[in-house]
């Protein structure tokens, strides 16, 4: 069944969590990406559209719970929405809301259509694919975060995917390299 928009709410039972997000695989993911994956310890894994085909949302959800948008080269035969509007809840802790999409941004700045998404959402993260760049930034209330490509290589761009690890300190969003498994930054 396919719907436009969707709105989770997933409970953990942890206040310290990891969760992956991965975006552009395109039906080729990188050969490392299962075992890097794996050793974060996600709590949630989020795929942030152009899965492509293949079994890689099972082989996903067999480490942990996903999440996943549709993105655009994705069939719409595949029964996902096209923006999720999810919030995080842990015991203790203040609740996480994000908008998860595939397009959100353009040159550097929210659509209108992602920002009016977002705002309906009472998001403060806006997560997103289909540049293949990876991205951590900030236009006014919501923090942007795009995990990169984690399929084939392209435009010269690293293959990375993102980890959020909440904790009572707060967020980390950072990068992961997936030749060497650690952290990305911009060279």
């Amino acid at each position: 069944m396919h719907h436009e928009q969707q709105t989770l709410t997933h409970s953990l039972s942890s206040d310290e969590v990891h969760i992956v997000v991965v975006a552009d695989t395109h039906g080729r993911p990188h050969p490392a990406l299962l075992a890097r994956v794996t050793e974060q310890h996600p709590s949630l894994i989020l795929h942030a559209g152009d899965i492509g085909t293949g079994p890689l949302l099972d082989e996903l959800g067999a480490i942990a719970p996903v999440v996943a948008v549709r993105g655009n080269v994705d069939s719409r035969d595949l029964s996902l929405p096209d923006t999720v509007d999810l919030t995080v809840e842990r015991p203790s802790q203040p609740r996480l809301r994000l908008l998860l999409t595939h397009i959100a941004i353009q040159r550097v700045y929210l659509t209108r259509s992602a920002r009016n998404r977002a705002q309906a959402a009472d998001a403060q993260l806006v997560v997103f694919g289909h540049s293949h760049m990876p991205f951590l930034g900030r236009e006014g209330r919501f923090a942007l975060f795009n995990p990169g490509a984690a399929g084939p290589r392209r435009f010269g761009l690293p293959i990375t995917f993102g980890v959020f690890k909440l904790s009572p300190r707060g967020l980390d969003l950072h990068h992961v390299d997936l030749q060497t498994g650690g952290r990305w930054a911009p060279g």
